[in-house]
C-alpha cells in the first residue's frame, strides 16, 4: 500500500513542533530550577560566570550535572584518571570538535589563544544534541516495520515523554548521539541497507559501550531471519556478515586498545592488564561504580529501582510477550515444518507487539533489560530506554489493546518527566 504523502508531512510538521516546543520548555523549566537550593554547587564554582552574561553562565550550569563532569574533563583535558575510562570519546570529542570554530574566530581577529571555556564546551556539546533529535527516525521506522502511518504517530508521540527529558532533550549526554545513531541503523537494517546499518551503529558506539550490541541486528537480517524463511545462507553472505557485524564494535575495541598502551606494559600496571581479554571497561565499572551482577541489590537502593519499575515491567512483560508468542512458535514451525502455524501468526494486524519483523527489537529490549535489572546501575533504563524503539512500541500497543494501562503509563511519562526535571535541575538523583 503506497504510503500518503501528504498525511506523513502533516505528522513530520507536527512531530517537529511539539519537539521544539518539548526542548523550550525543558530548558526554561531548568533555567528555574537554578533558582531553587542546590545539593551541589559545583557547577557554579567551576563555571565562575562573568557578571556580563548571567543568563547564558546560567543556562549553562543547568547543563553541567552527573556524567557532564567526567565529560567536561575529558574534553578539555583528555583522559587523565583511571575512571574516566568507563566513558567513550564520543560526546566529548564532539563538544571538542565544535569549540573549534570559536578558537579559529579569536586568532582570525588577532585575540590571544586561551584555552576552552568550560562553557564553550557546554553549549556546544547541548547544541550538538539539537541536530540529533531521533523521533523523526523512529516514526520513520515504525512506519516501515508496521506499515501504519497512525501506529507510527502514535509511537512517535510517546516516545517525546521521555523517562530521562534532561539527558535526551537538554544536555550533550550520550542518549540523544546514541539514540539517533542506533535508530539510523536500524532502519538501514529495515531497508537492507547493510553496510550503512553497520556504520551507523559504529557511530552509536562511539558513545555508548551498548553499542557492542547493536551488530545483532545485522546477524539477526542478514542470517537468522533467512534461514527461519527457510533461505539457504550463502558463504559469501556469512562473511560479509562477519565483517559487518564486527564494525559497531570497534569504537570499544579501540578505547580498549587505547587504555591498553596508556596502563599496561609497565611494572606498575593495574590488574586488568592480566586479564584475558584485558578490559580495562569492566575492571573500572567494577572499582569505582561497583557494576556487577547484584551489586546494586541492596536496601540503599530500593528506591531507584521503584523509579524504574514502569520502564522495567514495560519492557521485560512486552518483549517475553512478543517472544513467547510470536518468535518461539516461528521456531517450533522451522524445527517441525508439518506443525500447523500456531495461531499467534494471524494475530499481527490485531496485535502490532507480534510482528515477526521486530523480533531482534524484543530480543536486544531483552537482553538490556535484564542487563541493567541485575547487573548495573538500574536507573539507568530511565534514560536508555530512550534508544530503545520496543519501549514506545509497548506503550503504543497499550493504547491499542489495554487503554487503562495506557492511560497509567502515560501519565506516569508526564509526572515522572517534570518531576525529573526538578532532581536534575537541583542536583538531586537519580544520575
Amino acid at each position: 500500500m503506497e504510503p500518503d504523502v501528504s498525511l506523513i508531512q502533516k505528522h513530520k510538521t507536527i512531530l517537529r513542533n511539539v519537539s521544539l516546543t518539548l526542548r523550550l520548555l525543558i530548558a526554561v523549566t531548568l533555567y528555574f530550577t537554578t533558582y531553587l537550593p542546590q545539593f551541589d554547587s559545583s557547577p557554579e564554582i567551576i563555571l565562575r560566570s562573568e557578571p556580563w552574561r548571567p543568563v547564558i553562565s546560567t543556562w549553562a550550569s543547568t547543563l553541567l550535572r552527573w556524567d557532564a563532569f567526567h565529560f567536561l574533563h575529558i574534553a578539555k583535558e583528555g583522559y587523565v584518571y583511571e575512571y574516566e575510562w568507563a566513558f567513550l570519546p564520543g560526546a566529548p570529542y564532539i563538544s571538542n570538535l565544535l569549540s573549534l570554530p570559536i578558537d579559529l574566530l579569536d586568532m582570525m581577529l588577532g585575540k590571544p589563544h586561551k584555552p576552552f571555556r568550560l562553557e564553550e564546551l557546554l553549549v556546544m556539546g547541548a547544541l550538538a544534541s539539537l541536530s540529533c533529535d531521533g523521533v523523526f527516525l523512529i516514526y520513520r521506522l515504525t512506519g516501515k516495520l508496521f506499515d501504519s502511518p497512525s501506529f507510527a504517530m502514535l509511537t512517535a508521540i510517546l516516545s517525546l515523554l521521555s523517562s530521562s527529558p534532561a539527558t535526551l532533550r537538554h544536555a550533550g549526554y550520550t542518549e540523544p548521539f546514541f539514540a539517533f545513531w542506533s535508530y539510523y541503523g536500524m532502519v538501514q537494517c529495515v531497508d537492507k541497507q547493510w553496510l550503512r546499518a553497520s556504520l551507523g551503529f559504529a557511530v552509536a558506539g562511539a558513545f555508548r559501550s551498548n553499542g557492542v550490541f547493536l551488530g545483532g541486528f545485522l546477524i539477526w537480517g542478514m542470517l537468522v531471519d533467512p534461514i527461519l524463511l527457510r533461505q539457504k545462507a550463502k558463504l559469501s553472505i556469512i562473511i560479509q556478515c562477519a565483517i559487518l557485524s564486527i564494525i559497531p564494535s570497534t569504537p570499544f575495541i579501540y578505547h580498549q586498545y587505547c587504555a591498553y598502551k596508556s596502563f599496561c606494559g609497565t611494572i606498575f600496571s593495574p590488574p586488568w592488564c592480566n586479564n584475558f581479554p584485558p578490559s580495562n571497561y569492566s575492571y573500572v565499572q567494577s572499582k569505582y561504580w561497583n557494576v556487577g551482577f547484584l551489586r546494586y541489590w541492596t536496601v540503599s537502593q530500593i528506591p531507584n529501582f521503584i523509579i524504574s519499575t514502569p520502564v522495567l515491567v514495560l519492557l521485560l512483560y512486552s518483549s517475553t510477550y512478543h517472544i513467547y508468542y510470536s518468535l518461539l512458535p516461528r521456531l517450533r514451525s522451522r524445527i517441525s515444518p508439518a506443525t500447523t502455524t500456531p495461531p499467534s501468526l494471524h494475530q499481527k494486524s490485531i496485535s502490532p507487539l507480534l510482528s515477526p519483523q521486530i523480533t531482534p527489537h524484543a530480543i536486544y529490549a531483552l537482553i538490556l533489560t535484564l542487563m541493567l535489572l541485575f547487573a548495573a546501575h538500574t536507573q539507568i533504563i530511565l534514560r536508555l530506554a530512550a534508544a530503545i524503539p520496543f519501549t514506545y512500541w509497548s506503550a503504543a500497543h497499550l493504547w491499542l489493546e489495554h487503554p487503562r494501562c495506557a492511560k497509567a503509563w502515560t501519565a506516569w511519562s508526564v509526572v515522572w518527566g517534570a518531576v525529573s526535571l526538578v532532581l536534575w535541575g537541583t542536583f538531586l538523583p537519580p544520575a
